[in-house]
C-alpha cells in the first residue's frame, strides 16, 4: 500500500490561494484535449446509465450468491497470471491498494470522492499518478464482475475485494456493507488547480512559511495523490515535522484521527510492497492518454520485463515487512528494532532501509522466494517513530496486537464506508450490528396518523409564528443533506443540537424561539417530523395566499437524534458558508458566489428548474438568514409567488453595485427616477445575468408561469425535505 497526500479546516470550499476555475479546477478535457467527448449524448437529460434509472441495486444485490462470491475472491488471491504476475504469488496486497484508493478520495470538506460509485474506473482517477497500475486490479477481477453481473457494482466489488484480501492473508475485518450503485460517467468533483501532477520540488498545498494552508475541501497534499507524498513534503525525507503535520491533516480530512492514522498506516502496509524497480521515465503513459490497441492499459514498461518485477509505481521499491502476505506485528517490530537510514531506489525516490538488518529480518523478493532482500520504511512510516504523537500509539500497538488488530479492522471499515451515510443504507449478510457514532445513527421513528398530522400543522399555523420562522427552521434542518456522502437532512432534527443550533446562518435566537413553540405543539410526532411538517404547513399557506391550490406531501416517520448519537466535531464541515437560498455569505470568498450556489446545488440533488424556482420562492417567502431584505423583490412577503422573478426581468429598474460591498450588493433603482426600489445580492442577479439561468426566469415570469412556478417550487421543497430520510 502506497500512501501519497494531505489538511483540514472548516471555512468555504474552493477559497484556494491563488485562485480557482470554478467549481472544477482542471476538467478531464484539459488534461486529455484529445479524448473521446461523450457529453453530448447525455444533453437534454439523457441518462448514460445501461441498466436504466429504474434499476434496482439494493434489490439486485440481496439476490447475490455472497458466499460464492467470496470464494471465487479467494481463489483469484493466488491465481496468478502471467500478463500481470502476483508479488510473493499472492494478489492480496494489490487488491487492498485497489480499494484503499477507491476509498480513500472520500473528503469531508463536502463529502465528494469514496467508492461508492466506482469512480475509479474514471478518469482522471484511473490515471492519477498515485493510481499507477491499478488498472491491472480492476481488469483482474473483470472475470468476477462479469460472472456475477448487475449483482454486485464495480464499487462494491472494489471494496468487497480488499475485505477478501485481508482475509485471505490472516488479516481482522470488521464488516462489509454492499449498496454502492455504480454511475458510468465521470462525477463532477474539484480536485485542484494545478496544471501538472505531483509537481516536484515545493509545489505542495501546505507550506506555512509561506502562508499557503490547504485548500478546503481538498484532502490531498498535490495533485494527483491520495493524501501524502510519501517520501515527504514536496519529496524532503529530512522535514520529519512537516511529514507528520501533513499526514494528520490529510487523514483529518478524510474523518481520521491519529490513532486510526496509525493504525491504518501500519495495517496496509503490513502487506505486500511499493514498486521502484526502474526509473519512471522507462514507462509508459496513464491509461486516458494511451493509444487504442492497449485496451485502457497504461504505465506499461517492456512486455518481456513484467515477469521479473521489473515494475515502478510510486518509485519506492521494496518490502515492509519479512513476512508481506501475512498479517502480525513485524510492521512496528522492524520500525523500532532498527536505526534506518536514507536510501534511494532503483527508481530514485527516497526511502529508508534498516541499518545492518538480520536475515530473519529481510524479505523474499517478490519473485523468487530463495532470494531475500532488504526492507524498507518510507518518510510517512518513520513519521509514525519521529513523531511524539504518533510515536505513543505506536509503541501501544507494537506491544499490544490485539488492540491493532481490533483498531485497524475498525478503521478499515470506516475508510471504506465513510461515505456511505446511514447505516439503513448498508446491505448484506456482513453488517455489522454494532452502531458507530461515525455513522450519525438516528433512533427508529414512528410514522404518525393522518390526524396527527393534521391537527399539528392546523395547531402550528395558529401559534403565532409566521411563514418565514417556520420555513427558516424546516429549511435549517432539512439543507444540510449532502448528496455526496448522505449525512445531514432533517432526520434526527439535529438543528436542535450543537453545533447546528448555534450556527450563524441558521439565526440562533429566532431558531430557538420556534423550536421550542413546536416542540410545545408536536404531540407524539418526533421533532424531526414536526419541523419538517410545520415548514411544509407554512408553505402551503403560502401557496394558498398566493392562489395555488397545492399539497405539500412531504414523508414522516423520522427519528430524533440526542446527544449521544452525535459526533458533533465531526459536522462541523455542513455549516453553510454560503447558502443562496437564505442568501447567506459568511464572508468574501475567491469564488464566486454564484458558483457556491451551484455546488450546494448540485449536494442537495436540485436541477436546474428545481434550484431556480427555490430561490424565487424562498425570496417572496421572506426566507433569508438574518431577515435580509436582499433580493425579496415583492411587496406580499410571506406569500408564494412569482414576484421574484417577474420585479428581477422589469426593465424599469436598472441595478448597480454597492461600493463597499465588494462586488456583492447590489442597488435597484427606477431608470426614470433614480429612486431606490430594490437591494440583491450575485446570486439573485445571476438569474437574469447568465443567459441560462435567465431563461429558466422567464419561465417562471410569463404570463401563465405562475402556476408552473409554484409546482416547480413544491416539487424542490418536497425533494429538499425528504432528502436523507433513509
Amino acid at each position: 500500500m502506497d500512501i501519497k497526500t494531505g489538511e483540514m479546516s472548516g471555512g468555504c470550499p474552493f477559497t484556494g490561494n491563488g485562485g480557482t476555475r470554478g467549481l472544477l479546477g482542471r476538467t478531464n478535457r484539459d488534461w486529455w484535449p484529445d479524448a473521446l467527448q461523450l457529453e453530448i449524448l447525455t444533453e437534454n437529460g439523457q441518462s448514460p446509465d445501461p441498466l436504466g434509472d429504474d434499476f434496482d441495486y439494493a434489490e439486485a444485490f440481496n439476490a447475490l450468491d455472497y458466499n460464492a462470491l467470496k470464494a471465487d475472491l479467494t481463489a483469484l488471491m493466488t491465481d496468478s497470471q502471467d500478463w500481470w504476475p502476483a508479488d510473493y504469488g499472492h494478489y492480496g496486497p494489490f487488491f487492498i491498494r485497489m480499494a484503499w484508493h477507491a476509498a480513500g478520495t472520500y473528503r469531508t470538506g463536502d463529502g465528494r470522492g469514496g467508492s461508492s460509485s466506482g469512480q475509479q474506473r474514471f478518469a482522471p482517477l484511473n490515471s492519477w499518478p498515485d493510481n499507477g497500475n491499478l488498472d491491472k486490479a480492476r481488469r483482474l477481477l473483470w472475470p468476477v464482475k462479469q460472472k456475477y453481473g448487475r449483482n454486485i457494482s464495480w464499487a462494491d466489488l472494489f471494496i468487497l475485494t480488499g475485505n477478501v484480501a485481508i482475509e485471505s492473508m490472516g488479516g481482522p475485518v470488521f464488516g462489509f456493507g454492499g449498496g454502492r450503485a455504480d454511475v458510468f460517467v465521470p462525477e463532477t468533483v474539484y480536485w485542484g488547480t494545478e496544471e501538472k501532477w505531483v509537481d516536484t520540488g515545493a509545489e505542495t498545498r501546505i507550506l506555512p512559511d509561506e502562508g499557503r494552508a490547504l485548500e478546503n475541501p481538498l484532502a490531498a497534499i498535490q495533485m494527483g495523490l491520495i493524501y501524502v507524498n510519501p517520501e515527504g513534503p514536496g519529496g524532503n525525507p529530512h522535514d520529519a515535522e512537516g511529514m507528520a503535520r501533513d499526514m494528520r491533516e490529510t487523514f483529518a480530512r478524510m474523518a481520521m484521527n491519529d490513532e486510526e492514522t496509525v493504525a491504518l498506516t501500519a495495517g496496509g502496509h503490513a502487506f505486500g510492497k511499493a514498486h521502484g524497480a526502474k526509473p519512471i521515465d522507462t514507462f509508459g503513459g496513464a491509461p486516458e492518454s494511451e493509444d487504442l490497441a492497449l485496451q485502457g492499459f497504461g504505465w506499461l514498461t517492456d512486455k518481456d520485463e513484467i515477469g521479473k518485477g521489473h515494475i515502478t509505481t510510486s518509485g519506492i521499491e521494496g518490502a515492509w515487512t519479512p513476512n508481506p502476505t501475512e498479517w502480525g506485528g513485524d510492521y512496528f517490530r522492524l520500525l523500532f528494532k532498527y536505526d534506518y537510514e536514507l536510501v534511494q531506489s532503483p527508481a530514485g525516490a527516497n526511502q529508508w532501509q534498516p541499518v545492518n538488518p538480520d536475515p530473519e529480518d529481510m524479505a523474499p523478493d517478490a519473485r523468487d522466494p530463495n532470494k531475500k532482500v532488504p526492507t524498507m520504511m518510507t518518510t510517512a512510516d518513520m513519521a509514525l517513530k519521529r513523531d511524539p504523537e504518533y510515536r505513543k500509539i505506536s509503541e501501544r500497538f507494537r506491544d499490544d496486537q490485539a488492540a491493532l488488530d481490533d483498531a485497524f479492522a475498525r478503521a478499515w471499515f470506516k475508510l471504506c464506508h465513510r461515505d456511505m451515510g446511514p447505516k439503513a443504507r448498508y446491505q448484506g449478510p456482513e453488517v455489522p450490528a454494532e452502531d458507530l457514532i461515525w455513522q450519525d445513527p438516528v433512533p427508529q421513528g414512528s410514522t404518525p396518523s393522518a390526524s396527527a398530522v393534521s391537527d399539528f400543522k392546523s395547531a402550528i399555523l395558529g401559534s403565532g409564528l409566521s411563514v418565514s420562522e417556520l420555513v427558516k427552521a424546516a429549511w435549517s434542518s432539512a439543507s444540510t443533506y449532502r448528496n455526496s456522502d448522505h449525512r445531514g437532512g432533517a432526520n434526527g432534527a439535529r438543528v436542535r443540537l450543537a453545533p447546528q443550533k448555534d450556527w450563524a446562518a441558521n439565526d440562533p435566537a429566532e431558531l430557538s424561539k420556534v423550536l421550542a413553540k413546536i416542540d410545545e405543539l408536536r404531540g407524539d410526532l418526533s421533532m424531526a417530523d414536526a419541523i419538517v411538517l410545520a415548514g411544509s404547513a407554512a408553505v402551503e399557506k403560502a401557496a394558498s395566499d398566493g392562489g395555488f391550490d397545492v399539497s405539500v406531501d412531504v414523508s414522516t416517520g423520522r427519528g430524533d437524534a440526542g446527544d449521544e448519537h452525535t459526533d458533533a466535531e465531526s459536522f462541523e464541515p455542513l455549516e453553510p458558508f454560503a447558502d443562496a437560498f437564505r442568501n447567506y455569505l459568511k464572508t468574501k470568498a475567491s469564488v464566486k458566489t454564484e458558483d457556491m450556489m451551484i455546488d450546494k446545488a448540485h449536494l442537495l440533488g436540485l436541477t436546474i428548474p428545481e434550484m431556480t424556482a427555490l430561490v424565487g420562492g424562498m425570496r417572496v417567502l421572506g426566507a433569508n438568514s438574518g431577515n435580509s431584505t436582499h433580493g425579496v423583490l415583492t411587496d406580499r412577503v410571506g406569500t408564494l409567488s412569482n414576484d421574484f422573478f417577474v420585479n428581477l426581468l422589469d426593465m424599469s429598474t436598472e441595478w448597480a453595485v454597492v461600493d463597499e460591498s465588494g462586488d456583492e450588493e447590489f442597488q435597484g433603482k427606477c431608470r426614470k427616477t433614480g429612486a431606490d426600489k430594490w437591494t440583491a445580492t450575485r446570486t439573485d442577479l445571476v438569474f437574469g445575468s447568465n443567459s441560462q439561468l435567465r431563461a429558466q426566469a422567464e419561465v417562471f415570469a410569463e404570463a401563465g408561469g405562475e402556476q408552473n412556478f409554484a409546482e416547480t417550487f413544491v416539487r424542490a421543497w418536497t425533494k429538499v425535505m425528504d432528502a436523507g430520510r433513509f
